[in-house]
């Protein structure tokens, strides 16, 4: 027996919630959708994992992060999906697409048809298994990526207090979950092959400050070398960590966070990168606000064609640990130039290429600030002095000329585009190709079959 839905959402994360949500306000009828979803529970907001759910006291918990909470709209519990005709079908996983037939086929052998398939099934975390490291398979070896990775997080968090832990990776994952370690009494080490932490973002400048306010709640760096193998007991346990280098670190608990890959096995080609129009470049990005955004526009698309533009995403980051918290705008290419004061634990940084304004950051700001640097790195003024602009700091933003910014943007712009070729759009399938986000990371694709039928 088989079920057949007009549309199918593939994958239960971030990015299903918030196509469900944009379905509502275009009026979708009651038992025309469905969400397929290899977790047990509707989509939530996979932040709260890091940011909530491993909190010392008053942690988060489901139904409270829901979809979409994380913008301030409804709380998309399972009744909020029964009341508007949507089915969960949660613990399913899906082995098998035949696009022609529009079909897809569970591992349970339930045949589920449909007439428009979004593909959002987001990213696996790596792991150590897949390196054949020895004893990756012991008990207290944690991942975070959904919210069984969070309950067992949590769980081994507890029977590990006062002990120590040894976080592997130095990035989004490991430094927030670091940050949670500490606030729950366990000492930690953290080992990764760069040179400094949030290699992909952060300058060494940058990464000094995060990393010595780290050192300071007891945070010890092991920089520029990999964990080869573990130390288990007869409990099947970790005892220690052995490096590359030779070196063993004691452990009563490993963290790792070593990266995401892309959940497309089910489907031919790359249905996860997209072109960043803003950059004139075309790439996957590996977060929560993407997923949100590409989302809704996904969902434009296919219920009002005629109406959707282009997808213009301006790239996202952000994070929050201890009392820190900071965002980042756009592109870190060029020259990077500091202003502000890291001791006053507000200070931020703007990265200029072939005369321009390309990306910004700010650690410590507040709404009115963020804003600014949103709106300056999306028009990307022309920027003649680099001293100047480092000395202007964070005034920059709220004083440079819009106007100018525009124009010289625009004639940068049409310059390059100047020898461009435009591809004539397809008559047969409307493609929309979004991408991965984490801290947490979705991948999204909408095919829409129709009369007016036209390709990006």
């Amino acid at each position: 027996m088989g079920r057949a839905f007009k549309i199918v959402i593939l994958g239960g994360g971030v990015a299903a919630g918030y196509a469900t949500l944009e379905f509502v306000k275009h009026g979708i009828p009651h038992g025309d959708l469905c969400i397929i979803s290899e977790e047990a529970v509707a989509p939530y907001e996979r932040p709260a994992l890091s940011k909530g759910c491993l909190l010392p006291e008053g942690a988060a918990a489901l139904p409270s992060f829901h979809t979409c909470v994380g913008v301030g709209a409804e709380r998309q519990t399972p009744k909020w999906y029964k009341d508007h005709g949507m089915e969960l079908v949660l613990s399913t996983r899906i082995k098998s697409v035949d696009v022609k037939k529009r079909t897809l086929l569970s591992a349970a052998g339930e045949t589920i048809t449909y007439k428009t398939l979004i593909i959002a099934t987001g990213a696996r975390v790596l792991r150590l298994e897949e390196f054949g490291v020895t004893g990756a398979d012991a008990d207290n070896i944690c991942y975070l990526r959904d919210l069984e990775d969070a309950n067992k997080l949590v769980q081994v968090m507890a029977s590990c207090k006062g002990g120590m832990a040894v976080v592997i990776g130095g990035g989004y994952i490991g430094m927030e979950c670091a940050a949670a370690l500490v606030s729950n009494n366990i000492k930690v080490t953290m080992v990764f092959p760069e040179h400094h932490c949030m290699a992909r973002l952060f300058t060494s400048e940058i990464a000094a400050f995060y990393e010595g306010y780290y050192r300071k709640r007891g945070v010890t760096f092991i920089k520029g070398t990999v964990m080869a193998a573990f130390e288990s007991n007869e409990e099947k346990k970790v005892t220690a960590v052995v490096l590359k280098d030779g070196r063993h670190v004691e452990a009563d608990m490993v963290v790792v966070g070593i990266g995401i890959r892309p959940n497309i096995g089910l489907f031919e080609g790359d249905v996860v990168t997209f072109p960043l129009k803003s950059y004139r470049d075309t790439r996957r990005l590996e977060h929560v606000d993407h997923a949100r955004k590409s989302a809704a526009h996904a969902v434009q698309a296919i219920m009002s064609p005629e109406k959707v533009h282009e997808y213009d995403y301006l790239p996202f980051f952000y994070s929050r640990v201890f009392t820190l918290s900071w965002q980042f705008y756009g592109d870190n290419v060029g020259d990077c130039i500091m202003f502000g004061e890291p001791n006053d634990k507000k200070f931020g940084a703007f990265w200029v290429e072939k005369g321009h304004l390309v990306g910004a950051f700010l650690e410590g700001g507040n709404k009115e600030e963020y804003s600014a640097l949103e709106k300056v790195a999306r028009l990307k003024p022309c920027v003649l002095d680099l001293e100047l602009l480092g000395r202007q700091g964070l005034a920059f933003p709220f004083t440079f000329k819009e106007q100018l910014g525009q124009s010289s943007s625009l004639i940068a712009a049409v310059a390059d585009r100047g020898q461009m070729l435009l591809e004539k759009p397809s008559p047969f399938v409307l493609q929309i190709s979004a991408g991965i986000a984490v801290a947490i990371g979705v991948s999204l694709l909408a095919v829409w079959y129709g009369k007016k039928r036209r390709r990006w």
